[in-house]
């Protein structure tokens, strides 16, 4: 995904990428965790669990975004912001209020849902919440046996459990998921009949890569990764 392009690009598209939703309301879970409604025409977005969506937070910068709710018929879709540091998209984002007109893109991506598969376990931190908020209903609906495990800094703790998350487990943000031995022993990879799971890791890249290494010599299922932001690194 391109994170940023040139203005005259931009100006070239300029139809195409004026605004097409309002802010409908702006709620505050944490310090650094938003939940913004936005309302407009989505009838042309094809919802897809692990989808995201592109929104322009300046003249030249794009950042990705996973819906955690939409309504198609009332033409509302509910993203989830992690308001961290001082980059582009976090500041723009800090900014909203209700009224304020944006531009998001039609959600693309690749389907992290396999309907197949009985057990599901998603992991991530403060940016996956809005993916975890889509799987919730998806996973209850089709009878699925799940589990969350987020890496959460303090001031976020409570963000699953007022978003209406289901079997979470929330560790501190202290380097844990960098440690292999320490992943080994956690109880999900303990249970043998987690051992054919689909996995879902999400959120920092350097915890999901150690993630995946464990899971790929330890477990048989499936293991889908994405990282979604790295320490200095800009537009992931």
């Amino acid at each position: 995904m391109i994170s940023s392009l040139p203005k005259w690009v931009n100006n070239l598209f300029e139809n195409s990428l004026r605004p097409n939703v309002k802010v409908l309301f702006v709620s505050d879970i944490s310090s650094q965790i938003k939940k913004v409604s936005f309302q407009g025409d989505i009838s042309k977005m094809n919802f897809q669990v692990g989808y995201a969506n592109v929104i322009r937070v300046s003249e030249t910068e794009y950042r990705n975004y996973t819906v955690a709710h939409h309504d198609i018929a009332e033409g509302i879709l509910e993203i989830i912001f992690y308001i961290h540091g001082n980059g582009v998209g976090c500041r723009y984002i800090n900014t909203l209020r209700e009224g304020d007109e944006i531009y998001i893109s039609l959600p693309r991506g690749r389907n992290e849902y396999d309907p197949k598969v009985k057990q599901q376990f998603i992991f991530g931190d403060e940016t996956s919440l809005g993916i975890a908020c889509s799987f919730l209903p998806v996973l209850k609906q089709n009878g699925h046996q799940f589990q969350f495990y987020f890496e959460l800094g303090e001031e976020n703790k409570e963000a699953p459990g007022i978003l209406g998350l289901e079997n979470f487990t929330v560790f501190s943000k202290n380097g844990l998921f960098r440690n292999e031995k320490w992943i080994k022993d956690l109880p999900i990879l303990k249970a043998s009949d987690w051992q054919e799971a689909n996995f879902i890791l999400t959120g920092n890249v350097k915890s999901v890569q150690v993630f995946r290494k464990v899971l790929k010599e330890t477990a048989t299922g499936k293991i889908l990764s994405k990282g979604y932001w790295l320490e200095g690194k800009k537009g992931l």
